[in-house]
């Protein structure tokens, strides 16, 4: 089966290529960096010490992975890291995440999933493990770290009944490939259960590293200075929207109109910078008055609690009706600088989006019925009274309203929502104590 399937990757390699390319038309990060992808680097990392390879595909992931990788650092001292990604977007994330730390940690994208690039990778980084963050399973490449002894970890781990029953209808090929990991570290204990019903050997629950996460003060700043330049209006924040879910909720925000504060600034951020014109072009179509963020000026830092007027900058003009949240690494901004939060991905069967975030930060969260990516911190959160799930984009208004024409009811949920999410930290250190006994140093 693996040899079919590395087959198939040969006989698909012009057709993903090609893809690369056109995908380059809106996001230019797709046309960089080909060697890598092909499993060809530059120079060597500087420095003696053991490389740890942490994969993270995307944004989500490589968010996640912050405190793991601050961590590793911390316990490792003479570590280093090789940072890889399979989206120019995480790999822009990583950037603004980890330039404090220097050359210590590089990135690099993960070649296509051939022995030969895996190889290459490995031959060239020479990394004492293999951190997989969340879901990636990818059978060559675990194939060619058994056969040279670098262990596999997949951390943070996460696997849905409905993943779960794609994975047996692949047979062997992903059966094989779950038995190649050395260690999973596993989100809920229902997790757990379904990786090893696939056959590996360790597994350990130790919760959701994304409640370790820590909001960096620049993140807290720049939501403050979006704040003030916004003013004085409540900000519903949809996060994270997807495909088809901003049409439901721009036809819902204005049939809803009436029962929303008069002044009401709704903010989407779509979770795709390749369609953020896309979504531009459809708020306007329908005669409201939007502003991308990108283009609105916010006071110096150090001045968002004099006001964007005082600091003499421009602020959101009183007639906007929706602000486009067209920037990349801001969405703890974004959550800080709202009232209340809606998290997309699930308004329409897509699995949902991480709603950790909003609620490290207090702010009331509210969520689809579409969320069986994240069920079990999904229920977590409804129980703990700091999320609302909304039913469609009629009743996701509906509440909104609610929350935002009710200071008190608001302030209430948003602290059970902080409340919520302060109670599960601690994963990162229970992920880094299964770890000592893997982190050896490669031979030649």
């Amino acid at each position: 089966m693996r040899l079919i399937y590395s087959l198939l990757w040969w006989l698909a390699l012009p057709l993903v290529l090609a893809r690369l390319w056109l995908r380059g038309r809106k996001e230019p990060g797709y046309r960089q960096h080909w060697g890598e992808r092909l499993g060809f680097y530059g120079a060597p990392m500087a420095g003696a010490g053991p490389v740890l390879w942490v994969h993270a595909v995307s944004v989500g992931e490589t968010r996640a992975a912050e405190p793991l990788v601050d961590a590793l650092l911390a316990a490792y001292p003479a570590s280093r890291i090789i940072l890889t990604h399979m989206t120019p977007t995480g790999r822009a994330t990583g950037k603004a995440l980890f330039a404090r730390h220097g050359e210590r940690l590089q990135q690099a994208y993960l070649p296509y999933d051939t022995a030969s690039m895996v190889g290459r990778f490995i031959r060239h980084f020479r990394p004492a493990i293999c951190i997989l963050m969340e879901t990636e399973v990818w059978p060559n490449l675990i194939a060619v770290c058994a056969a040279r002894s670098v262990p596999v970890v997949l951390a943070n781990a996460r696997l849905s009944e409905r993943s779960l029953r794609k994975s047996r209808r692949l047979g062997t090929l992903l059966l094989d490939a779950a038995r190649g990991i050395t260690l999973v570290a596993a989100q809920t204990q229902g997790d757990a259960e379904r990786v090893r019903s696939l056959g590996v050997a360790r597994v350990a629950v130790t919760g959701s590293i994304k409640f370790d996460v820590v909001v960096a003060p620049a993140a807290l700043e720049t939501g403050a200075r979006l704040r003030s330049a916004i003013g004085a209006r409540p900000v519903l924040l949809c996060a994270s929207t997807r495909e088809g879910e901003e049409e439901l909720i721009l036809a819902a925000f204005q049939q809803a109109r009436a029962s929303l504060p008069s002044d009401v600034l709704l903010l989407i951020v779509p979770r795709h910078p390749q369609r953020f014109a896309d979504v531009e072009a459809m708020v306007a179509g329908r005669g409201l008055r939007v502003q991308r963020r990108s283009t609105l000026a916010l006071a110096p830092a150090g001045a968002a609690q004099q006001g964007a007027d005082a600091a003499g900058r421009a602020t959101l003009p009183a007639d906007t009706d929706v602000l486009l949240g067209d920037s990349m690494g801001e969405m703890f901004a974004y959550y800080a600088a709202c009232d209340c939060a809606f998290v997309g991905g699930s308004l329409l069967p897509l699995g949902g989006q991480n709603l950790i975030e909003p609620a490290a930060l207090g702010k009331p969260v509210l969520i689809g019925p579409h969320t069986f990516n994240f069920a079990l911190v999904t229920e977590d959160a409804l129980t703990a009274g700091g999320a609302v799930r909304v039913a469609d984009a009629a009743q996701l208004m509906q509440t909104a309203a609610r929350l935002l024409n009710d200071a008190t009811a608001r302030d209430s949920m948003g602290q059970q929502a902080l409340a919520f999410a302060n109670q599960h930290r601690g994963a990162t250190a229970r992920t880094l104590a299964l770890l000592p006994d893997l982190i050896v140093v490669p031979h030649p």
